[in-house]
């Protein structure tokens, strides 16, 4: 059986890595993978596990993972998967994924900045009105 993860799901976990690289903190890794799967494909992943726990399963596959990379974790995910019969497909980071996270990136710094100053135009508006 083939299980899709659609690009959505892709860079939600691909943030998530980059967040428990930083952080040191797997708990919320292992919960966005979870979350990046629909309840049909856990439910899919669960029959064929001999724990029958996918989180359980994650919790091995993070331990297992050298915390380096998202493509690293991706092919572990991947290996692990095909061991109960489940082909794992994603969507691939592209160039034009990587330079729109960076687009993101400098959207939310620009929106943690102050307020736009008072160009006076709203101002001019009403004292042309008097």
């Amino acid at each position: 059986m083939e299980i899709y993860l659609d690009r959505r799901a892709t860079r939600q976990i691909r943030v998530a890595v980059q967040e428990a690289i930083d952080e040191g903190d797997l708990d919320p890794l292992r919960e966005e993978i979870l979350e990046a799967f629909g309840e049909d494909q856990v439910e899919e992943i669960e029959r064929r596990l001999d724990s029958a726990d996918f989180y359980e399963h994650l919790t091995d596959v993070l331990d297992e993972w050298g915390g380096d990379d998202a493509d690293e974790l991706f092919e572990l995910l991947e290996t692990q998967l095909s061991e109960v019969g489940l082909d794992l497909k994603f969507e691939a980071k592209d160039p034009d994924d990587e330079e729109e996270e960076e687009d993101d990136e400098e959207e939310e710094e620009d929106d943690d900045g102050p307020p736009p100053e008072d160009d006076g135009f709203e101002d001019s508006l009403l004292d042309d009105e008097d």
